[in-house]
């Protein structure tokens, strides 16, 4: 399993936009898809909100891979 730990910049980022910044997604479109398609999770949850806030320390599933989000 792949773990991708992400430095948050603000006090948070759009679930599509976190999927294109890591490099799970090659576009925010295709990052739009994949939750459209139920292929994401959050904290072992499914998400469908494309625009989701992820905060530090949530932790989001897509594709076989972890995202950590933490603290920047």
């Amino acid at each position: 399993m792949d773990t991708i730990e992400f430095k948050l910049r603000g006090e948070y980022v759009a679930l599509c936009d976190l999927l294109k910044l890591t490099g799970v997604a090659d576009s925010g479109g295709q990052g739009k898809l994949m939750i459209a398609n139920g292929e994401v999770t959050v904290d072992g949850q499914p998400e469908s909100r494309k625009t989701a806030k992820i905060r530090a320390n949530q932790t989001v599933r897509c594709l076989g891979r972890n995202i950590l989000t933490v603290a920047g």
